[in-house]
């Protein structure tokens, strides 16, 4: 991961993503189609060294889980954008198509050509009308935008992983999905055994640029100022709490509440716990509040990649 510009999602890795047509064995590229986009969560991330053109590399265990956007293709060109807020709040995962939870992460989506889903198109020569249902928040460390692009190359039948980190590097993982160690910039994907896995997600009410906490972790590091390793199994914590700094509340609020000590997902901001939704002090919980703010509690399962 870079400090600058050109690297996609909201965090390290990507998610995979699965398509009416490609991932039914059907002829790649066929419109219409509706294709789900699954989030990605980093379960671990160690940053391992800096490149001289200032890309970060990692080693990181990453999952694809049943909290999904969904995009819908058909004739045409352009790019339309839609946040699924839903009536009933947060539920169990299941299957992507069936999780929604309200989209608070306040980090806007634009429909320009530098969106993933445009570019992802640009990279496989393909024109479509593309409608997009974001229910993955921006800014989350979820991997939102990578998964769109992944389930456009997905379905135009494109599974070069070295192409697509040229999207971001979150993107490779995306074409993979699973469990996986995630090496390199994020190019390098080793699939592991899938593991039936359930977690505890909470959104806070804002969004963390990943090039910044990329940006704090040099500066931090040049101090000598960086935890050990220890601190969360997240190299990037200290450093996004160092761009957020309401980070830290909500990390504190949501052990507190539930016993237990939250990880960060990639850059953030999304905090996690592991187990059920029935953890202790969250049974009935679908959101926690600290002053006048409120952060979703979301329940995901992870799911099997292609």
């Amino acid at each position: 991961m870079r400090t600058g510009a050109g690297q996609g999602g909201g965090g390290v890795g990507g998610t995979a993503a699965s398509g009416s047509d490609a991932a039914g064995g059907e002829r790649p590229g066929r419109l219409p189609a509706v294709l789900t986009a699954p989030a990605k969560l980093t379960l671990s991330l160690a940053v391992t060294g800096v490149r001289p053109d200032g890309y970060h590399e990692i080693d990181a265990e990453m999952v694809t889980v049943d909290l999904s956007d969904r995009l819908e293709l058909s004739e045409g060109d352009g790019l339309s954008i839609e946040a699924d807020l839903p009536a009933g709040g947060p539920c169990a995962g299941t299957q992507p198509a069936q999780v929604q939870v309200q989209v608070q992460v306040q980090m806007p989506v634009t429909a320009g050509p530098d969106n993933l889903v445009a570019r992802a198109l640009a990279l496989v020569g393909r024109e479509a009308r593309v409608h997009l249902v974001k229910r993955i928040p921006a800014g989350a460390g979820l991997g939102g935008g990578s998964a769109d692009a992944a389930a456009v190359l997905w379905w135009a039948g494109y599974q070069d992983t070295a192409g697509a980190a040229g999207l971001g590097a979150d993107v490779p993982f995306c074409l993979t999905g699973g469990r996986a160690r995630v090496t390199g910039i994020g190019e390098v994907v080793e699939p592991r055994p899938f593991a039936a896995r359930r977690f505890v997600l909470l959104l806070p009410p804002f969004g963390v640029e990943t090039a910044a906490v990329y940006r704090a972790w040099d500066y931090l590091r040049q101090r000598g100022e960086l935890p050990g390793p220890e601190a969360g199994g997240n190299d990037l914590e200290a450093a996004a709490v160092t761009v957020e700094p309401r980070l830290a509340q909500w990390r504190d609020v949501f052990a507190r509440v539930s016993g237990r000590r939250p990880r960060l997902a990639g850059s953030g901001s999304t905090w996690f716990i592991e187990g059920d939704s029935e953890a202790p002090g969250l049974a009935d919980r679908t959101q926690l509040t600290l002053g006048r703010e409120q952060a979703m509690l979301v329940r995901v399962a992870t799911v099997p990649g292609r």
